[in-house]
């Protein structure tokens, strides 16, 4: 039975103000578009019309309005998980199997995964076949979006449940330091996984090609050899077979390093563009930014794995939410549950921290392609063919945006060529 003290109180509090902030943060940021929004920016007027940018601004408020709505019903069913009693007959149910602590820790996430797929299965298909259709995003059919499905889910229980079962066994059987096992066990396993993913696991959802236009692949190779970096090829990828979004990246670490371009960006950049985007993406390689926000999250990581050892064994955890004695298994859900919402309100260092590696990249691509037009265009492009808000609210930006809003990044671009 739910035990209605101070640690359930607490998690109360953080956990409605987390949601009070997010529609709060939603509704200032749709008003403040509706308000300004009808407005071309300066530095858009030879890009956007006042058709385009009523578009823009449909698209931004019904994104951010579905968005929050999947957000507030995910949260209302989490929290029917943890008070309804479910979770403590759900342990004794896969108790009574008698499998052993780590089968049954899997049994206990795999039943909670499963529930939460389940609600996401709605909100997923209207967001893919509503909303990105309305607007001209999406390009994958029903049976399309049902192979992903399964093959997301194959991906997440292989990799979620070698993991967990790693994990559990540590607590079993690693002593008292065990966390620190776990920290470097989880650390190499996202080592491998960022080897992997570009030559094993993407290739299973899309196709990898080498870049027909040959031109365009030795400027790239060209323009990478000016900074000493090597990636182990230049492939275009066949995103057009489910989205019209555009993009391009880098991938890999090693000798899987690798660059993608998506065949929707090749289509409506020019090479020039093309090229400034991938200076910015080589400006992140050079800054070191993948190294240094690895070496954050390890250390984060560390000091989480370290919390949650102290907490494991705390009889009042578990009494809180129902449960007579603490169950390891049950402790890592509960835990996680208590810090989500207090995770949330760092979103704004981790934000302020991207922003600035972003603006990294941007001088760097500007330094390496001797001008502001390239990059400045392939934003514009990039905005326009994604409907990016160009009018975000300035503090839902500080909170939320891993970039620098593209009116402001332009701008600086612009003022920083004429210097």
């Amino acid at each position: 039975m739910i035990q209605f003290n101070f640690l359930l109180w607490a998690f109360f509090f953080i956990f409605f103000l987390r949601s009070a902030t997010q529609l709060f943060l939603n509704r200032l940021n749709t008003s403040y578009l509706r308000k300004h929004g009808h407005a071309v920016p300066e530095v858009f007027q030879d890009t956007v019309d006042r058709e385009k940018l009523k578009n823009i601004s449909a698209y931004s408020v019904d994104s951010e309005n579905f968005g929050i709505l999947a957000s507030l019903v995910n949260q209302g069913f989490f929290l029917i998980i943890l008070l309804s009693g479910f979770l403590p007959w759900l342990a004794e149910t896969i108790s009574r199997w008698g499998w052993g602590a780590m089968i049954n820790g899997l049994a206990f996430f795999g039943a909670i995964a499963l529930l939460v797929n389940l609600l996401h299965l709605p909100f997923n298909l209207y967001e893919t076949f509503v909303i990105e259709e309305r607007y001209g995003f999406n390009t994958k059919t029903l049976r399309l979006w049902f192979i992903d499905l399964l093959k997301s889910l194959v991906v997440s229980a292989l990799l979620g449940g070698v993991l967990l079962y790693s994990l559990l066994a540590l607590m079993g059987k690693g002593g008292e330091n065990w966390w620190v096992w776990a920290w470097v066990f989880v650390g190499l396993v996202e080592l491998l996984i960022l080897w992997l993913y570009p030559v094993l696991i993407a290739p299973w959802f899309n196709k990898f090609e080498p870049i027909e236009d040959k031109e365009l692949e030795r400027r790239i190779y060209t323009l990478m050899e000016k900074v000493g970096l090597r990636p182990k090829g230049v492939f275009g990828m066949d995103a057009s077979k489910r989205s019209k979004h555009t993009n391009a990246y880098f991938t890999g670490i090693g000798k899987s390093k690798r660059i993608v371009l998506f065949d929707t960006l090749m289509a409506s950049h020019t090479a020039e563009e093309i090229l400034a985007v991938l200076a910015h993406e080589i400006g992140h390689w050079k800054k070191k930014h993948v190294l240094k926000q690895l070496l954050l999250a390890e250390t984060l990581s560390l000091a989480g794995f370290f919390i949650l050892a102290q907490l494991l064994p705390w009889p009042l955890l578990y009494h809180t939410f129902g449960f007579a004695e603490p169950v390891p298994y049950v402790g890592l859900f509960l835990i996680g549950a208590l810090f989500g919402p207090l995770g949330y309100f760092a979103q704004p260092v981790g934000s302020a921290i991207s922003r600035k590696f972003e603006q990294e990249a941007d001088d760097f691509a500007l330094d390496l392609m001797q001008k502001a037009e390239p990059i400045t265009n392939a934003l514009k492009r990039l905005a326009v063919d994604n409907l990016a808000n160009l009018s975000p609210h300035p503090f839902y930006a500080w909170f939320y945006y891993s970039h620098p809003p593209l009116v402001d990044r332009i701008s600086r671009l612009k003022t920083l060529s004429l210097s």
